[in-house]
């Protein structure tokens, strides 16, 4: 009995130190998570200017850490997080990108860097875990509205001048808006006024914006856009009828040139042209574009919903994709990416390395591409009908209101012939 006894405490003694040894790392190091809410993060732009914006971090139905970034009404997910020891990788696939920070409770210190880019330092990034607004607003706030439109003069370092358009909106003290360029726009801006002015910012994975607005008067404002690489002066007046350039005389055919004639691979392999029995008598609608491009994923997000309601009335759509590599594997990838996260039906082509070499050999019969997205109308007949230069997304409000319709009026008319 006392020999059975001892033989029991004994295994249990081992038992029990076996249990310490085996959750004693655990105790010791357990690893660090990122905190589930609301986090104030910031990215370093120029001139000593921090871009501030707001991301949450949540759970989706598996389990897996979601975080979202948060830009007015935009919240762009990002997934596939994982961790190493005290450190959080976050992917941004869509831009061919990541956050890279060491966790230290309710702190994140890192960077965020460019994959595409060798050897990439990255820009400075910091986040803290809880509830906290993009920008404080103490002490006493401007009383001129900037809601409306605004005629913007941009002029960089090297004294160059560019004229784009702003929208804007005030609610509860919150700013919203975006700056239209003729090439697309600075995606949803968010904000809040100062005691003379206006501060703004976003981030949606790509490049970080930051804009302080200081007013001259009630119809006028001077200021700056922040970004990594550099500041941008700007000038503003107001001017409800503010308007970009035409968007269908921008990028012209060469003379004599009424057809686009590449032929492609799509990401099965699959060589695809205008030629083709799929496209014949047909209206086509070809988007140039590239994965790593903010505005195209706007059309692309449109485009996708849009042939899904309207293919069966004979219209095609055909994406020719530009992107950051010469590679046709590194372009599938990014691509299919793409594709699955919009819901896209229609073939999208790789057609080289976003550039002027690559443009020109794939559409030669163009005189330059002067912008990603741009997007061709082509008729039943095969011909160029129409080129639409940029792209004003839903953060432009009327502006993409104003697109869509013309969009409709456009496809409708060749429909028609």
């Amino acid at each position: 009995m006392l020999r059975d006894q001892s033989r029991f405490l004994k295994y249990l003694f081992l038992g029990s130190m076996a249990g310490i040894f085996f959750t004693g790392g655990s105790c010791t190091h357990r690893q660090q998570e990122l905190h589930a809410g609301i986090w104030r993060a910031e990215l370093a732009v120029s001139h000593d200017r921090q871009a501030p914006f707001l991301f949450e971090v949540s759970a989706d139905t598996t389990g897996s850490t979601v975080l979202t970034l948060i830009n007015g009404e935009e919240k762009v997910p990002l997934t596939g997080i994982y961790y190493t020891a005290d450190t959080v990788v976050i992917p941004v696939e869509a831009y061919d990108a990541l956050i890279k920070a060491r966790i230290s409770d309710n702190l994140l210190e890192g960077r965020f860097i460019k994959n595409y880019i060798g050897n990439d330092t990255g820009v400075p990034f910091r986040a803290e875990w809880g509830e906290a607004p993009r920008f404080t607003t103490d002490g006493p706030l401007t009383d001129i509205s900037i809601d409306g439109r605004w005629d913007i003069l941009f002029i960089n370092e090297a004294g160059d001048t560019v004229r784009n358009v702003g929208i804007f909106k005030t609610a509860n003290q919150i700013v919203t808006g975006s700056v239209l360029t003729n090439s697309g726009d600075l995606r949803f801006l968010e904000g809040a006024l100062t005691a003379d002015g206006v501060r703004l910012s976003a981030f949606s994975g790509l490049t970080p914006y930051y804009i302080e607005l200081r007013f001259a008067g009630s119809e006028a404002f001077e200021g700056a856009l922040y970004t990594p690489r550099g500041k941008t002066t700007l000038t503003g007046s107001r001017n409800e009828r503010a308007a970009l350039a035409d968007a269908y005389s921008q990028t012209r055919l060469k003379q004599g040139a009424d057809r686009l004639s590449f032929k492609l691979p799509d990401t099965g392999g699959q060589i695809v042209s205008l030629a083709d029995e799929a496209y014949k008598g047909k209206v086509v609608i070809v988007s140039v574009l590239g994965t790593w491009c903010p505005n195209c994923l706007d059309e692309t997000q449109y485009l996708a919903q849009w042939y899904k309601e309207n293919k069966e009335r004979g219209v095609e759509i055909l994406g020719l994709a530009f992107e950051r590599k010469d590679s046709f594997e590194y372009a599938k990838e990014a691509i299919d990416r793409l594709k699955k996260r919009y819901e896209v039906d229609y073939k999208i082509l790789f057609a080289g390395k976003a550039g002027s070499e690559s443009t020109s050999a794939v559409l030669p019969e163009i005189e330059q591409l002067l912008s990603y997205p741009t997007t061709f109308f082509i008729n039943k007949e095969g011909k160029v009908s129409k080129i639409h230069t940029g792209f004003s997304g839903p953060a432009t409000w009327l502006f993409y209101e104003e697109w869509i319709k013309e969009f409709n009026e456009v496809v409708n008319e060749l429909l028609a012939l």
